[in-house]
């Protein structure tokens, strides 16, 4: 197995990754090659906000390739305001999911 060094195209980060993995990723993403992080944000803005649009991949990749440029000069910086958020709409998703699933009955002991 071949591995490539390959930077993320919305926030600079470099990775070594195979090339069969590269291809995967670049097809799921318009042929751009996002990192991990990048490509969770990007899923993540499809599943909450672009879901309407027509093309939900292109408008939410553009939202964060626009986000992400705001912090090119330290990469550590995006990484880090990227877990936040990404935290931050989990938290409200897992609070949201159980708020509505838990009834105050079930939760007395009885």
């Amino acid at each position: 197995m071949e591995v490539d060094s390959v930077n993320c195209e919305c926030c600079g980060l470099r990775e070594e990754c195979t090339e069969e993995y590269i291809s995967q990723v670049k097809a799921n993403f318009e042929g751009k090659w996002l990192c991990g992080l990048c490509s969770e944000a990007v899923r993540d803005e499809i599943k909450n906000g672009w879901k309407k649009e027509y093309n939900g991949t292109e408008a939410a990749l553009k939202a964060h390739m626009s986000f992400c440029s705001k912090y090119k000069t330290n990469p550590a910086i995006l990484v880090a305001d990227g877990m936040r958020l990404m935290l931050r709409r989990r938290s409200r998703d897992l609070s949201a999911s159980t708020a509505t699933s838990v009834s105050p009955s079930s939760s007395k002991k009885k």
